[in-house]
């Protein structure tokens, strides 16, 4: 697929690509093609793919297992990719934040840039063995950003302690019809065991959740204003903030938090 074979879909299909959606069709067949081949998909794998949209990566997963389903909320879309693969696919027809993940061993989407960020963070609810997306460049440096920087955030934090990420190569704007305002990157993810040991996995979310919104606050101020420790509680790094914790440092923080709140039952 190229430009002028997606400028020619997009005609006949009559869609109207929506940029509340973040609809940005890639056009450009070889980076397809290193996209799927990142993955390494095999016959027996459940594939999933959220935004097949003109099915640019779809078309060679279905070649590739026999087991792919695809999430779109676009009903013109929705109609393109039934009419085109038929029962070659599983389709859902609804908002991926909201429609329940099937089983899957391998997620590959070229993600709308409006969700990235709870896709994201919904995939890693999941038992799976890797994902390759497209997201924006500056989404994916924010991923796999190192401790101090200005990308480093609660997205970093979560994905390291659930997965290694890595980015795989950018890609040009120029690659997508209509052509977005910046550049994107293709980036994998591979669950494993997480490298350090919390004492309560919802505590730490929650506390990485709260200090990265409030980053600029010192750690005990942003954590007393959200009422998750009294007033006159002491935690390792209070005074600090939390762009400068490695998340080891931070899941120790979250087991003082989770240790007052159990002192206090």
């Amino acid at each position: 697929m190229d430009g002028k074979e997606t400028n020619r879909l997009i005609a006949e299909t009559g869609i109207v690509p929506r940029k509340s959606r973040g609809q940005n069709f890639l056009t450009d067949d070889r980076v397809a093609q290193r996209h799927v081949g990142y993955a390494e998909v095999s016959k027996g794998d459940r594939v999933l793919e959220v935004g097949p949209g003109l099915g640019i990566l779809t078309s060679k997963l279905i070649e590739l297992s026999d087991d792919v389903t695809c999430i779109e909320l676009d009903e013109v879309l929705q109609e393109y990719i039934e009419n085109t693969y038929g029962d070659r696919l599983t389709l859902i027809k609804g908002d991926a934040m909201k429609v329940d993940f099937p089983p899957f061993d391998k997620f590959v989407s070229n993600l709308p840039y409006s969700i990235s960020t709870p896709i994201i963070f919904k995939l890693l609810e999941h038992d799976f063995k890797k994902a390759v997306v497209m997201v924006q460049k500056e989404f994916a440096e924010r991923m796999v950003a190192d401790v101090g920087t200005v990308d480093y955030s609660r997205l970093t934090v979560n994905l390291f302690y659930k997965a290694d990420c890595r980015m795989l190569e950018p890609v040009p704007a120029s690659r997508f019809k209509p052509k977005p305002k910046v550049d994107s990157a293709l980036v994998e993810i591979v669950p494993r065991e997480a490298p350090f040991k919390v004492l309560d996995e919802k505590t730490f979310f929650k506390v990485t959740e709260v200090t990265f919104n409030h980053r600029r606050k010192k750690i005990g101020t942003a954590l007393k204003n959200a009422r998750m420790i009294p007033k006159d509680a002491v935690v390792p790094y209070m005074d600090d903030r939390v762009e400068k914790l490695t998340p080891a440092q931070i899941g120790e923080l979250a087991d003082a938090v989770y240790l007052l709140s159990k002192r206090d039952d």
